[in-house]
């Protein structure tokens, strides 16, 4: 089967993080063939260096995530976070700058985490809310600049137990409060397995509100090549008889380095 048709950028967060700097990783992306990058947070990064490396490799940057807030305090993001409603807005007006000089078109709105020693089921309801409220504002900053927010589901039962956003269902239910065009849903292939399974049947039904998808084998968050528990190569041929049209994320650790690993992707025709 031909799978030319679709489209993988590598998350220079996950993938060649021997070298140091977001620009080092930019350009070895590039040489590794790849025509596009995403990444987690760049902020800290010289931005006219990142611009300047964009537009000598040629690259299109495809995603960047909204500030975590205090990565130190236990903070991931702080979409959901009641109180935070303001430190929200600023983090969004740095991802709309960083977006714009980069000429990126998706940012993943990161929900957070529910505080220490609140129980999950006291805090959904505010929560959600506050979520809800915090999309519809940024989904109308996002639409001057023509850019798509995202939200995406982190399993809560491997990778973050306390992060608010855990299930494609729950991810789609509040899309639907929000009612946003410009506001998608971001598919994690690992968070998704981990959480429900059922892969097929969910990107079937969730394929209308995907904005974006990423990728790594599961137990291990490896290349889609090794060892596990999810058939990539069925998912892709799927994802291309359902005509996504978007990047495929590469977010997922390299078991040895970042070149060694991708011959998967070398065997795919783009």
């Amino acid at each position: 089967m031909s799978l030319s048709p679709l489209k993988f950028c590598a998350n220079v967060s996950w993938l060649f993080t021997d070298l140091p700097s977001f620009a080092q990783r930019m350009r070895a992306a590039a040489a590794a063939g790849f025509r596009a990058v995403e990444a987690a947070w760049l902020y800290d990064s010289d931005l006219e260096e990142l611009q300047k490396t964009r537009n000598e490799a040629g690259l299109e940057v495809v995603l960047l995530n909204t500030p975590p807030g205090d990565l130190k305090a236990g903070e991931l993001g702080l979409g959901a976070v009641p109180g935070r409603e303001s430190d929200f807005r600023q983090g969004l007006e740095v991802a709309v700058t960083f977006s714009k000089a980069l000429d990126c078109r998706r940012i993943h709105l990161m929900a957070g985490r529910i505080p220490e020693g609140i129980d999950r089921g006291a805090a959904v309801q505010e929560m959600e809310a506050t979520f809800v409220e915090n999309l519809k504002y940024a989904a109308d900053v996002l639409s001057k600049e023509e850019i798509i927010g995202l939200i995406e589901p982190i399993n809560t039962r491997v990778t973050d137990p306390r992060y608010f956003l855990a299930t494609p269902h729950q991810a789609a239910a509040i899309l639907q409060k929000v009612g946003k065009p410009n506001i998608k849903l971001q598919m994690d292939v690992f968070h998704w397995q981990i959480m429900d399974g059922n892969l097929t049947q969910n990107i079937q039904k969730y394929f209308p509100l995907i904005g974006h998808i990423q990728i790594a084998q599961i137990p291990g968050r490896n290349e889609p090549d090794s060892p596990g528990e999810v058939n990539f190569s069925y998912l892709f041929g799927l994802l291309e008889e359902l005509g996504y049209q978007g990047y495929i994320g590469c977010e997922y650790k390299p078991k040895g380095s970042t070149d060694a690993g991708l011959g998967w992707i070398r065997e795919i025709p783009n």
